[in-house]
């Protein structure tokens, strides 16, 4: 299978000059090395369907299921990967489409664990397209990077002025509770996000990067005393975003806090962006999720269940 253009071009980040050697046990992006996932979703007889399915393993999506109480009408997806986690070497390729008036959810059936590697390093490549009208929440569940670890992503938004997106990265900063250096013990984590109108405007875009030995990420403004974080951007209209904004109290107790949380405005009105660290990943969950039900609530009107997913 080829390599997609996009996992080609990320080849050259500048983070990468280090990893370029080949694994000895199978060379990068080798045939079964190269996951993608294509999903569709389109207004099909007054709901939302699953209309276009792709994918090749270890990237999985088996159906769409509408299991959400409070919103019926919403489909569910949860990505799975049968490879038990990312190797070096690796190349993943999803592509999220959410036509007009369209709704979606799309999680992760657990935590994306990025193992230990000696060799070369592994990519994944998002692209996400929101229609007018549409509303998608795009929420994996804590990318967790072992030791040793070297891991890139990109992802690329393109979302209409009247769209509603949420989209969250939650991180680890290791496998805290299997061994003392695993803190923060990765190669490489390297997170890009890019936003843009659909007629190729540039909104505005972020970039995460961690490497070995940065002693700054463990600061007291960073993350010392925290294990767990999770940058979640709602890209919404003014109006929507302005009554989540005031409806979101932020976390900031500084006696015995186990995490701390805020919000702040994103560049050219686009929506707002949630900030969580903490100590352990259901603290960062527990904020992540009182934002989420603000958002459903205020972008379509509907609630979260109490018994939903991270609960």
């Amino acid at each position: 299978m080829p390599l997609h253009e996009n996992l080609g071009q990320m080849d050259d980040a500048r983070e990468l000059r280090s990893y370029q050697d080949q694994p000895a046990q199978m060379r990068a992006a080798a045939h079964g090395k190269i996951g993608e996932l294509r999903l569709g979703f389109a207004m099909r007889n007054g709901r939302t369907e699953l209309c276009d399915l792709y994918r090749v393993a270890p990237l999985l999506v088996q159906q769409a299921l509408y299991w959400d109480e409070a919103m019926p009408e919403l489909p569910i997806c949860s990505i799975i990967s049968v490879g038990g986690g990312i190797l070096q070497g690796d190349r993943y390729k999803i592509d999220i489409t959410v036509g007009e008036g369209a709704c979606a959810l799309v999680n992760s059936q657990s935590a994306n664990r990025v193992h230990r590697m000696d060799a070369n390093y592994a990519s994944q490549h998002q692209t996400v397209h929101v229609e007018a009208g549409a509303y998608l929440e795009y929420l994996p569940d804590f990318t967790i990077p072992y030791r040793g670890s070297r891991f890139i992503n990109q992802t690329e938004l393109v979302v209409a002025e009247d769209a509603t997106v949420l989209y969250g990265e939650m991180m680890m900063t290791g496998r805290k509770h299997h061994h003392t250096d695993e803190r923060f013990g990765l190669d490489l984590l390297s997170m890009a996000v890019s936003v843009h109108r659909p007629d190729g405007k540039k909104i505005f875009s972020e970039k995460i990067l961690i490497e070995n030995d940065d002693p700054t990420v463990d600061f007291a403004s960073v993350m010392k005393g925290f294990d767990a974080f999770a940058n979640i951007m709602c890209l919404t209209p003014p109006d929507v975003a302005a009554r989540i904004q005031s409806r979101f109290e932020g976390q900031f107790e500084t006696e015995e806090a186990r995490a701390f949380a805020g919000v702040s405005r994103l560049p050219n009105s686009a929506g707002l962006m949630l900030r969580v660290v903490g100590v352990e990943t259901y603290d960062v969950r527990k904020q992540v999720r009182r934002f989420w039900t603000i958002v459903r609530e205020e972008a379509r009107g509907r609630t979260l269940p109490k018994e939903f997913l991270w609960s």
